[in-house]
């Protein structure tokens, strides 16, 4: 279409969605984008007229559209937000409506017309912090009584820290925080003494990786953010094989037709402290990262666990970085790091890289401290399973 004829179309649907005519806007708005996929105000304008029709899910689609093109785009971050809301989708709501706050200008360069979709964001998550500090306060009342206080105060610091109360310092977890832990970079391996009885089991370890990796699947790209979701520093390896994993626990579970394919690796995995988090861990996988593959800086989800790496194909060229602390792997030698501490791992030579990953508790948390944060986690789960009309959204 010509593109004088566009700009004339695109006034003439602005007009009649300035003038409550959202059936002609809609219609003059879905031509736009066919047309002109990639410009992101014709699907939020679209999203507009869509929801005055009373299509709520139409509205959805189109500023997913959006978002897709511009994941930080503001008016259709918080137009999702309400979207949701409306469908009474609390904590889908409250995780747009906090994205949307983060990427927000201060308030008096917020535009106008977005001013009170802003307001009415921090006003949903004022309701949702509010409901669920009362929940956890409630349900934590039983698991606190009869504890001494010392035995518990950490544990009852990173609830404070879950719930917005408090702040973390020097560790950057991006989920969960437990204060008080001992941190490093790397740990040293003769603390561990599970440790030497994985790194003896190197060989049968890579013998097994090599055998799946022969019937090439089962292997999945470790970075997977949905459409429309801000993948930073992601963007290359999201959805990506470049950086690949074969998945033998995950989210505390064995995978199946995984698992049963490499005993070994499960027997040794299992020898260690695996954290038990419902729906979170223990985590173990094979991590194949392609020739000339560089991980961007990034830090993990908790500091409840460590990160265990046994090496099992390493070329030259590459190498990882915790902190301030660079260093090669060497097949067969472990390395234990806290990966809420920034980390990074490249491979810039011509061959695949190959590392088995898995998570261990941080020694520093008591076996009480470890029962809590189980718990809690649960809890977690428990409140998000929660309807939304009784938290006033």
């Amino acid at each position: 279409m010509d593109p004088m004829k566009i700009a004339a179309m695109a006034d003439e649907a602005a007009r009649a969605l300035r003038a409550g005519d959202a059936q002609t806007a809609a219609g003059l708005y879905k031509t736009l984008v066919a047309h002109q996929p990639q410009t992101t105000n014709h699907w939020v304008n679209l999203a507009q007229a869509e929801a005055r029709r009373g299509n709520p899910d139409a509205a959805l689609a189109a500023l997913d559209e959006a978002l897709a093109i511009e994941p930080r785009l503001l008016p259709a971050l918080l137009l999702k937000a309400v979207n949701l809301e409306e469908r009474g989708d609390v904590h889908g709501a409250g995780d747009i409506y906090q994205a949307a706050l983060t990427v927000a200008p201060p308030f008096d360069q917020v535009p106008r017309e977005l001013r009170p979709l802003i307001q009415r964001g921090q006003g949903a998550l004022g309701r949702l912090q509010s409901a669920r500090n009362i929940f956890f306060r409630d349900r934590l009342a039983e698991i606190y009584r009869g504890l001494a206080g010392a035995k518990a105060d950490r544990f009852a610091q990173s609830v404070d820290v879950l719930l917005g109360k408090k702040s973390i310092y020097r560790q950057q977890p991006h989920n969960f925080y437990f204060p008080g832990l001992p941190e490093a970079q790397f740990y040293d391996r003769d603390d561990f003494d599970w440790l030497k009885g994985v790194e003896a089991s190197t060989d049968l370890l890579r013998a097994e990786f090599e055998a799946v990796w022969r019937d090439d699947h089962g292997f999945s790209p470790y970075v997977e953010y949905p459409p429309g979701a801000p993948v930073d520093q992601w963007a290359e390896l999201n959805h990506s094989l470049r950086w690949s994993v074969f998945h033998i626990l995950r989210s505390g579970a064995e995978v199946a037709g995984n698992a049963d394919r490499c005993p070994n690796t499960l027997a040794a995995v299992q020898a260690a402290p695996s954290p038990e988090l419902a729906n979170r861990s223990p985590n173990a996988m094979f991590s194949l990262l392609q020739p000339h593959t560089r991980i961007p800086p990034h830090m993990g989800e908790t500091n409840v666990r460590l990160v265990v790496h046994i090496p099992l194909i390493v070329p030259q060229q590459t190498g990882f970085r915790v902190g301030n602390d660079t260093r090669p792997w060497r097949v067969g030698e472990a390395f234990v790091f806290n990966d809420t501490i920034e980390h990074e791992a490249w491979n810039d030579s011509d061959q695949i890289r190959v590392v088995l990953i898995f998570d261990i508790w941080h020694p520093g948390l008591s076996m009480d401290e470890r029962q809590l944060v189980a718990r809690l986690m649960t809890l977690r789960d428990e409140f998000r399973g929660q309807s939304g009309p009784g938290l006033g959204l």
